[in-house]
């Protein structure tokens, strides 16, 4: 560190040339830094996406999911399988250990898809797998909307013109549109006329196949030319399908045109998208994890003119729900905080200095080491989020320490009448290894986020780089910069200051000290009893949460009518919940509503990933409110109470709806889920209907239900297997008919038409006009072919009964489970989960095979929190080495160390006196609090052991009055520096204050407990004995070892 020193200031100029090259890499650095509201959380999932048209839930369950999940486990770093499965569709969520080779993964998941394959059922398409981290989260949507345009239309063309150009911006995930359906050829069979022309709807489908088949051009090798032998196999005009002959023969011919009509249309309704209660079509814009929010809007928003050109005019593409400005406004506002910190911590180094050019010096090393910080960030490939930028607003106030300790250094020299030059470079060397210490123990606090996993990591990490850079970056800056803008700006001279205000303070402020110092013993008694009563009542009072709350403006909320409803019934519902809404938020304050009603369609199974829901009695709807000025918790409770009166059969459930919300939640959509897993689902349903019943009654939960429809209706078609033979009827040649006429062929005979003109190749099905088969009796008369050519009808060889079934399957890592979902209202997560915990064990021992898991944000809060407080008991362990190493003594350790429990509970106080909880961000408030406590000890520490050293009578009252100054400007710049963090004015502001106030709390009281309490402290373990040196060198003047002996 000395020859460090020396060689500035030898050669200032190349220290100013390399504080130019910081500034100019620094403006480099944020212009290259992605930006965005959190870091990467890196969370490494892969998701398979299996559909099978038609297929029921407990088929799709037995027949691909369990064959899937068995042979995922045999993935290397595989941690769980989750999956879920309603009619037509299975999503399996596969989450890997972190560190996990998420290359290898996917690549071993493609094998096991593969394997799985052979076992499924005959017409089984591929799944789709796509990996989705925890950090990809939407940021937007882009609507599609005309008042002339079908929505087939509209989804044809979203599909096929705007979807290419949408998905070759980077950082985006481009599912198909959202809202319209897959257009389709549509045979419009007419059962009545089938019956009237004795044809089976199986007749028709296969008709149609084999005169509208694909089938490969030859070639024909003239003299010399290689002709293409085109066919026309597939009709080139959809209308050429009507003519394709049914019935030939001696009787009347009989043509499709007999008994259907030809459409172009859309495939089988199951889901609607409404932009403002209006139909519409959307694509969800989905942030890839590495991507920057900021850049990948600011990419779409530059593409929304070429993306509007690709589709006719009567078409409007807009972009919704935007996030960036939310993510955009957060970091400006925390670096207006950061920079107004900046102002107020070198407003108080100018109120203690009293020298403005002193001042000047130790403020330049402000920003000079935030921007050291922001090139290091760059070149460790972090972004610009409220991680890293609280870091260094987190860092400003404690930046101040490393040169303001120089500069009163120089001061001190100077009035012992050295000449400038002199006092620069011995005061200098004097404290360059104390300062070296300091740095150390404050990085020491930090050291344990490396060890960290998980999300605690992800979010801890990044901070700890900002603050552990910007320390550095300050600590070389007062060994180089500030000794020579020290002998170019300061004063040759500086005469003794007079006694002052501040030295009357000092005095009175001794005095006070030496008085508690006088029963020390009971001072610390009543010091420690007083701290730890108020931590044992401030740990049970002070609620816990994963994140700071964040009233964002934005409502997400799931609507489940009864189970199986039409989605036409669902969609008028949830038109008339949007008016609900209306009336609740005043119709001025809503900006903008969008909805999903229904379910996906098959030939679209990827869009589960990004929205799933459980069938077509569910709606998800997304709102955006101007600033009302209510808390978000107030309104959604408005609109349970109105929805209650107005559409009772409705049951809701809120859910993230925001950015931050919805990357923090993890994947959770309610902020409790309790899985419930027996031997059987009878058993499993029947305890877990006892749990829901017990938690309901607790009073601050929310939408309390079931995750899962249990009892969707369906009949239960039951063929005659004896009956059908005896008619020369085989069972598939039942369900294919049946399967036509209730649903479409789409999945049982694929059959395709290709657009000439786009080059699209479109399906071409049968299916019944579902107004015709709106009855169970409907199905009965289906039509069916017998082999003597006889027709006989579906209810000849089978009967039907109402019956009701699980509408979905949840399984974890093969085992069924049933979830019960339920929000809070007015409670911290930590307490909530206490109290839902304690009421399910008050129900005794589950049944024998009965596990209860509670899970959604209750194990992601478990894991942050034992990571945090390990982490804490680490750094201090950490710190307690280092001091030992450093003083040669176990306890000065001790000394410097119990102020620690004074900024936990001051931290903690304060905390709970604003209404805030214990989270990731007052978490980190508390830590950093604790680095600047310990700093300040060893200010004292180190001065009072060597007063001790030159055997003074009063060495820990010498040493306040000494280190006075710097320990109160040091803890009152950084308390001046977090209070506008503190305060969180601005948009976004909620997320931080935690931080900003847990550091004042945490100061106030170490301020106290340093300057009162640790002389105390000090004075009992080693202040009133004399000086002994533990060195075992023989050689050593110092040495008192050998005196004993």
């Amino acid at each position: 560190m000395i020859k460090l020193i020396i060689s500035a200031l030898r050669k200032p100029l190349t220290v100013m040339v390399a504080l130019l090259a910081i500034v100019f890499f620094a403006v480099l650095s944020i212009r290259n830094m992605s930006v965005d509201i959190f870091p990467k959380l890196g969370t490494p999932t892969i998701y398979v996406a299996q559909t099978y048209g038609g297929l029921a839930p407990n088929q799709i369950e037995g027949f691909m999911t369990s064959y899937y999940e068995y042979h995922f486990l045999y993935i290397n770093g595989i941690k769980e399988v989750e999956s879920k499965t309603i009619q037509g569709v299975s999503l399996m969520k596969l989450i890997f250990h972190e560190g996990t080779d998420m290359s290898q993964a996917l690549a071993e998941v493609v094998a096991q898809v593969n394997r799985s394959r052979a076992f499924m059922p005959p017409g089984t398409v591929p799944p789709f797998i796509t990996r989705f981290d925890g950090g990809g989260a939407p940021v937007g949507q882009l609507v599609f909307s005309s008042e002339t345009r079908s929505l087939g239309e509209i989804q044809d063309l979203a599909l096929f013109k705007v979807r290419p150009k949408f998905a070759s911006i980077p950082g985006v995930s481009a599912p198909p549109p959202f809202g319209g359906n897959q257009r389709t050829v549509l045979i419009k069979a007419d059962p009545s006329k089938l019956r009237s022309y004795n044809i089976s709807p199986d007749e028709l489908v296969m008709a149609i196949a084999k005169n509208n088949t694909i089938s490969p051009a030859g070639n024909i090798r003239t003299a010399d030319k290689l002709l293409i032998a085109n066919q026309n196999t597939v009709v080139s005009n959809i209308q050429e399908l009507a003519n394709i002959p049914l019935k030939m023969g001696s009787g009347p011919s009989v043509y499709v045109k007999d008994v259907a009509e030809v459409q172009n249309g859309s495939d089988v309704a199951s889901g609607y998208a409404l932009i403002n209660g209006s139909r519409s079509v959307y694509i969800p814009v989905t942030k890839r994890a590495s991507a920057s929010t900021w850049d990948v809007v600011k990419r779409i928003k530059a593409s929304l003119p070429e993306m509007q050109a690709a589709v006719p005019d009567d078409i409007k593409v807009s972009y919704e729900f935007d996030q960036s400005g939310y993510v955009i406004n957060s970091l400006k506002n925390l670096s207006f905080e950061g920079a107004l910190g900046a102002v107020l911590t070198g407003l108080m180094v100018l109120l203690f200095l009293g020298d403005r050019r002193s001042a000047l010096i130790v403020i330049l090393t402000i920003p000079l080491a935030i921007l050291s910080a922001v090139v290091c960030l760059y070149l460790a490939g972090q972004s610009i989020n409220i991680m890293t930028l609280g870091g260094l607003a987190l860092a400003i106030g404690i930046l101040v320490d490393e040169s303001t300790v120089t500069i009163e250094n120089i001061h001190r020299h100077q009035e012992m009448g050295k000449k400038k030059g002199r006092a620069i470079l011995d005061a200098c060397k004097e404290i360059a290894l104390p300062k070296l210490l300091i740095l150390t123990s404050i990085l020491a606090v930090f050291v344990p986020s490396f060890f960290m996993t998980g999300t605690p990591r992800a979010m801890f990490l990044p901070l700890t780089l900002a603050v552990g850079f910007a320390m550095i970056a300050s600590f070389l800056l007062s060994q180089t910069m500030v000794p020579i803008l020290s002998n170019w700006f300061l004063k040759d001279h500086i005469t003794q200051n007079k006694e002052g205000k501040f030295q009357q303070f000092r005095n009175r402020v001794v005095g006070y000290t030496k008085g508690i110092t006088n029963r020390s013993k009971w001072a610390i008694g009543i010091y420690l009893i007083t701290i730890i009563a108020m931590l044992a009542v401030l740990w049970q009072s002070t609620g816990t949460e994963i994140f700071p709350k964040v009233n964002s403006g934005q409502l997400q909320v799931r609507l489940r009518m009864p189970d199986g409803t039409r989605i036409e019934n669902t969609e008028r519902k949830t038109k008339q919940f949007l008016e609900v809404v209306n009336e609740v938020v005043g119709k001025e304050n809503v900006e903008i509503t969008s909805a999903f009603v229904g379910i996906q369609p098959p030939s679209y199974p990827v869009n589960t990933i990004f929205l799933w829901t459980g069938g077509p009695h569910e709606a998800v709807v997304k709102i955006k409110l101007q600033q009302t000025g209510k808390p978000l918790d107030e309104i959604k409770e408005n609109i349970r109470k109105k929805v209650a009166e107005i559409i009772p059969e409705m049951r809701l459930s809120f859910e993230p709806a925001d950015l931050v919300d919805q990357v923090m939640s993890q994947g959770a959509n309610t902020s409790v889920e309790i899985a419930v897993q027996g031997k059987n689902l009878s058993e499993s349903r029947k305890y877990a209907q006892e749990i829901k019943d017990r938690i309901q009654a607790v009073s601050f939960m929310r939408d309390v239900q079931f995750g899962i429809p249990l009892n969707y209706p369906s009949i239960d078609l039951q063929y005659d297997r004896v009956r059908a033979g005896q008619l020369g009827l085989t069972i598939e040649d039942i369900s294919r008919s049946v399967t036509a006429s209730t649903s479409s062929s789409r999945f049982t005979q694929p059959n395709y038409w290709l657009d000439a003109g786009s080059g699209n190749a479109y399906q071409v099905q049968v299916e019944f006009p579902q107004y015709m088969v709106d009855q169970p009796d409907d199905v009965e008369k289906v039509p069916l072919k017998s082999e003597n050519g006889k027709t006989v009808y579906v209810g000849d060889v089978s009967k039907w009964e109402p019956s009701t079934m699980i509408g979905e399957y949840d399984r974890l890592n093969q085992q069924r489970f049933i979830t019960i979902t339920g929000n809070l209202h007015n409670k911290d997560l930590g307490s909530a989960i206490k109290t839902l915990k304690d009421e399910v064990n008050a129900m005794g021992e589950p049944p024998a095979g009965m596990s209860i898991k509670f899970r959604g944000l209750a194990e992601p809060l478990s894991q942050t929190f034992d990571e945090l407080s390990t982490g804490l008991l680490l750094a201090v362990a950490v710190i307690f080495l280092l001091l030992a190493a450093n003083f040669q003594s176990f306890r000065l350790s001790f000394a410097v160390l119990s102020t620690i429990p004074a900024v936990i509970a001051g931290s903690f106080l304060l905390i709970w006196i604003s209404g805030n909880t214990l989270n990731i961000q007052s978490f980190m408030g508390s830590i950093m609090a604790i680095g600047v406590a310990v700093a300040n000890a060893i200010l004292f520490v180190t001065i009072a052991e060597q007063y001790r050293k030159d055997h003074r009578q009063n060495p820990h009252l010498e040493g306040i009055k000494d280190r006075l100054r710097p320990i109160l400007m040091t803890s009152i710049a950084m308390i001046a520096g977090m209070l506008p963090m503190a305060l969180g004015l601005g948009e976004g502001g909620e997320q931080t204050a935690p931080l900003g106030i847990a550091v004042i709390g945490g100061l106030s009281f170490s301020v106290f407990a340093t300057v009162f309490i640790l002389p105390s402290v000090y004075w009992q373990l080693s202040g009133r004995k004399l000086y002994k040196s533990p060195s075992l060198d023989p050689d050593d003047e110092q040495s008192t070892y050998f005196e004993q002996q």
